[in-house]
């Protein structure tokens, strides 16, 4: 296919030449491309330069392209990263499998817990840019107006600071702060404090009575194996459902009159629907409407823009009769609980965005020789000479940047799949 195209645009490039003054009537080639001022691009993909052709729609392509491949080779030695230094602090050389670091991490773990460890989190907050979107999409497309496009966005968007906020039928105003009161009707990051009228089980800290063994214990604090009434405390670094007193974080349904000031504002759409959205975006975001030959490359700048948080950890385990009473090995097992709980918090958090940009890079080659072809061949007899040299020089790159993003696809694959199992050995 690409010689075929190669030589019916130097065919319009050559009779366009001969209608430029000055340039000669030589055909194309290096003297005529020299007259008129015509040469691809020195630094090409691989030095990072997406103007190859000066038509929109393809330069689109390769700075999408450009930016993808970033984007994961990026990801790829991040998560590396992180699963080295999980092999390492358990004595593994540097380019372990997933397998072997699994392996390695659940021996660590059984000689000194009973049952491994116990890991709860909320999936990573992952939020998309709203700006980059509509960028992308201008850029490749000149019917989009980037003042006057709106971006649907299936999550929650960031309402803008300090302003009456609208979210509209499909959408609720929620708000994430410091409850009024500290009474949170929602979801409580921190401490959620629950006041028992009634005896009542307590997974977590019972401040007031313990009924346990048969036996009543007043002024008690701390675990309670029965019964407990007075005030049940349950920390939750993930976040839980709290109706009480929410010491941290809580996200609530705005009441009426919207969210306190000191409150981020942002508006969830419901199940199914999406909301307008011009800040950003936690959750899918669908990139403003552009022609056929801008969609995927849109898709995947707003892709490589996308960032995730790590998300919170919760870790339960028990030491077991090895390490009872051992108060060193307890500490030194704790500092290593703490590295541990970084790496694999990270771990998530790229994975996350992995996930996204890996399904964009299919999508991108996939469209690749669309994308350039559509270009070339809506070029017309009376094209002007720099555009038909330029898709000239875009044939001579695609197959260029295609390889580079298999190249990079298939090494991010890699260490998602090795990712994949250690995050395995914890339910995730």
């Amino acid at each position: 296919m690409g010689p075929v195209i190669t030589v019916a645009v130097a065919v319009a490039a050559g009779a366009s030449l001969t209608a430029v003054q000055g340039c000669g009537e030589d055909g194309i080639g290096g003297k005529i491309a020299e007259q008129c001022g015509l040469a691809c691009s020195e630094k090409g993909f691989v030095g990072g330069d997406a103007k190859i052709s000066g038509i929109a729609s393809i330069d689109a392509f390769f700075g999408a392209a450009i930016d993808l491949n970033a984007s994961m080779r990026g990801l790829s030695g991040g998560l590396r990263a992180e699963l080295d230094a999980i092999g390492a602090s358990v004595g593994l050389a540097p380019g372990a499998t997933g397998a072997e670091i699994r392996g390695a991490v659940e021996g660590y773990l059984e000689a000194r817990v009973d049952g491994g460890l116990t890991i709860e989190y909320a999936p990573p907050k992952c939020e998309a840019s709203i700006e980059a979107s509509v960028a992308a999409a201008a850029e490749c497309d000149a019917s989009v107006d980037p003042g006057s496009v709106s971006v649907k966005c299936e999550g929650s968007c960031k309402a803008e600071a300090g302003v009456a906020v609208d979210c509209g039928a499909s959408a609720e105003l929620k708000c994430t702060g410091t409850a009024p009161g500290l009474d949170c009707s929602g979801t409580c990051t921190g401490s959620c404090a629950v006041e028992l009228t009634a005896e009542a089980a307590c997974d977590g800290t019972c401040r007031g009575s313990c009924n346990a063994g048969g036996s009543t214990m007043d002024g008690f604090e701390g675990k309670c194996s029965g019964m407990c009434m007075g005030e049940c405390v349950v920390e939750a670094s993930a976040g839980i459902d709290c109706s009480g007193k929410c010491e941290g974080s809580c996200e609530y349904t705005a009441p009426e009159g919207g969210c306190d000031a000191s409150a981020e504002a942002h508006c969830e759409a419901m199940a199914g629907a999406s909301v307008e959205c011009s800040g950003g975006c936690e959750g899918k975001a669908e990139p403003p409407m552009v022609s056929a030959e801008c969609e995927a490359s849109v898709e995947a700048k707003a892709s490589a823009s996308v960032e995730c948080s790590p998300p919170s950890l919760d870790i339960a385990f028990e030491f077991n009769a090895a390490l009872e009473g051992d108060l060193a090995a307890q500490a030194e097992f704790r500092a290593w609980l703490e590295g541990f709980r970084a790496h694999f918090s990270a771990i998530l958090a790229l994975r996350a965005k992995a996930e996204g940009v890996a399904s964009a890079a299919a999508d991108l080659g996939t469209a690749a020789t669309g994308a350039v072809q559509v270009a070339v061949e809506d070029l017309t007899a009376d094209v002007n000479v720099a555009a038909a040299f330029g898709a000239v020089c875009a044939l001579d790159e695609l197959p260029i940047a295609g390889e580079a993003i298999v190249e990079a696809s298939t090494a991010l694959g890699a260490e998602i799949t090795a990712s994949a199992e250690v995050v395995a050995a914890f339910g995730g």
